[in-house]
């Protein structure tokens, strides 16, 4: 399985799994990444972090280490 933060620009996934410690997953979800939401990666910053998001109509910023955590899949 591939973690967002593997993900290129311009491509659109599932988010299959959200994992990490409480705090970190509480807060992926509260940010409405939440298993199957389809995700639209948009841009990725020069140096790699933040990565740029599109998640239900809203556009969200996270960070490459917070990436790592959401194991996804290609549509």
């Amino acid at each position: 399985m591939k973690t967002l933060n593997e993900i290129s620009v311009g491509s659109s996934v599932k988010i299959v799994k959200v994992s990490g410690d409480m705090p970190t997953k509480r807060r992926l979800m509260d940010m409405g990444l939440t298993k199957n939401t389809e995700v639209n990666v948009v841009k990725l910053a020069p140096l790699g972090d933040p990565i740029e998001l599109r998640v239900r109509g809203y556009d969200l910023s996270i960070r490459k280490d917070d990436a790592k955590h959401i194991g996804v899949e290609e549509l």
